[in-house]
């Protein structure tokens, strides 16, 4: 590498890359200083000159002044030293320039492998970066093939991997088609940055209301939680510090328009809606939606309820295999123990007065018969359904 070539890859690493100019120094003379101890003297400690401008260097060894030298690479005589700077003394540190005549050619090419090094190393950290502010947001790019492990989404200058857990069981994934994905990870690697997407994640789900609510991505309307089951159904609960505001209408949108075009995205899967409320009672009440609720008994010790729906809800506010109470279960964080109106009353737990205070105890003969039911999830919030061909606006 000649002197421009060298000025001229600095130049471009610090303006373009946004390299430091310090930093690409010490990646030169730390080359220079491995290529000469590799090609000519490898005990002799040494440190390199560079001058950066003119594109050149020196090889300067150091050695300690001593009384009487024992190794000539490490230690100098005082005698010695005096001969050359009358004022060397014992303990100084004595330079001499050791640069061997052949030294330019092994040391350009020494000084190009550090520059292109330290090239690579700049472009991963600068998609590392651009990435890892990505997390937990929505990218678009393009499939650009699938095996029996990954679904490889190329994002432009790099490419991110789908892994089957991460798929939607209804959607099929087509080479050179465009996708929506949620950026779940990024790692860094010696390779550059491996970014993991996800079509099944609930927060793909939340940051596309975000995009197509502008109540929800100003603040206005929040989304509490989200519960979902990937390419089925979904539970999303949102709330509004503005009483003017109807949050859950907020996200229909004039004729379902808005959550029709999330339910569009994600293969047809069904949302339901549901008005966060920070009275357990309330919120479990509308998670449960569409199935009417007779009555809401709480656990808080258990973080747990009882909910009393009528005999021909029940079917309904359990959901097929489970689904509706399963999720009305992740949305609000609390376990469901879902009764009909017949076996409440034999069980002596239904009818209860709004006004009387109720808690469960280890005496109560009330199980929770639903084990499917238990929550884990994130916060909460209270609820509309919407199908993927019927929404219900009002709230």
């Amino acid at each position: 590498m000649s002197s421009n070539e060298l000025l001229l890859a600095t130049e471009y690493l610090e303006k373009e890359k946004k390299i430091p100019r310090e930093v690409l120094i010490d990646a030169i003379e730390a080359a220079l200083i491995t290529a000469y101890k590799k090609n000519y003297d490898s005990a002799r400690t040494v440190r390199v000159e560079l001058n950066m401008d003119q594109g050149s260097f020196k090889v300067i060894a150091r050695k300690e002044v001593v009384e009487e030298s024992m190794d000539d690479r490490e230690e100098i005589s005082l005698d010695t030293a005096l001969v050359k700077n009358p004022a060397y003394e014992i303990g100084d540190i004595y330079e001499e320039d050791v640069t061997p005549s052949d030294f330019g050619r092994v040391g350009a090419q020494a000084a190009k492998q550090a520059v292109m090094q330290r090239l690579r190393d700049a472009e991963r950290e600068i998609l590392y970066d651009e990435f890892i502010d990505k997390e937990d947001d929505i990218v678009t790019g393009l499939i650009d093939r699938v095996d029996h492990r990954y679904v490889y989404v190329n994002l432009g200058r790099t490419e991110a991997v789908l892994s089957e857990a991460e798929r939607s069981p209804n959607e099929s994934y087509v080479p050179n088609e465009r996708i929506r994905v949620y950026v779940n990870k990024v790692e860094q690697t010696t390779k550059g940055p491996q970014i993991y997407v996800s079509r099944s994640h609930p927060g793909l789900l939340k940051r596309l209301f975000e995009q197509e609510v502008p109540e929800i991505f100003d603040g206005t309307v929040i989304v509490k939680s989200v519960a979902r089951e990937a390419g089925d159904r979904s539970k999303i609960s949102v709330h509004s510090d503005n009483p003017d505001i109807d949050a859950v209408g907020a996200c229909v949108g004039a004729k379902g328009a808005r959550v029709e075009a999330v339910v569009e995205e994600l293969g047809g899967e069904k949302i339901d809606i549901v008005q966060w409320n920070e009275d357990p009672k309330v919120f479990v009440k509308n998670a449960l939606s569409p199935s009417q609720v007779l009555q809401v008994i709480v656990d808080e010790a258990n973080q747990s309820t009882v909910v009393v729906v009528p005999d021909y809800q029940l079917s309904l506010a359990i959901g097929k295999r489970g689904q509706n109470a399963r999720l009305a279960a992740k949305l609000t964080g609390w376990k469901i123990d879902i009764k009909s109106e017949t076996d409440a009353r034999a069980a002596g737990v239904y009818p209860v007065a709004e006004t009387d205070e109720v808690e469960l105890t280890s005496d109560d003969e009330i199980e929770f018969e639903d084990k499917d039911m238990e929550a884990t999830t994130t916060e909460p919030l209270e609820t509309e359904t919407v199908e993927e061909d019927e929404v219900d606006a009002e709230k």
